[in-house]
């Protein structure tokens, strides 16, 4: 039986979003199975953040960006989302565990919630995103 193995949220560089003073960044949500495959849970997720330049030698927003920054941020915005109303924390967490549940239930892989929830979540940067901020 195929189960899920981990989490994945593969991050890369949003051309629509990046400049030199911007950086975009896409984020993919995947579910990693323990044959190998993956399966898509998010594909709409990302982030823009800037900086601002007091001087004449405009930074490259890129290369103040550690790695770990954009792991962490990548976690955040795959989910669970900011609650909203009168929608508690905990409230969206459930929401959003329960969706990616029914994505993979789709697929038809069977997993518990809480199981979901307490995988191992990676992040991992393309090779174009890793060359940008100047790492190797």
């Amino acid at each position: 039986m195929t189960t899920v193995a981990r989490l994945v949220t593969f991050v890369d560089i949003d051309e629509d979003a990046a400049s030199r003073t911007q950086m975009g960044v896409s984020a993919r949500l995947e579910a990693e199975l323990s044959d190998g495959g993956r399966i898509v849970l998010l594909d709409d997720r990302g982030w823009a953040s800037s900086i601002s330049h007091t001087s004449e030698a405009m930074p490259d927003v890129w290369t103040h960006t550690s790695l770990e920054e954009i792991r962490e941020t990548a976690r955040t915005v795959v989910g669970p989302d900011e609650p909203f109303g009168d929608q508690s924390q905990e409230d969206m967490a459930t929401d959003h565990w329960a969706s990616l549940q029914k994505v993979l239930e789709r697929h038809r892989i069977t997993v518990d919630v809480v199981e979901l929830r307490h995988l191992p979540h990676d992040v991992e940067p393309s090779a174009r995103l890793l060359a940008r901020i100047g790492h190797s």
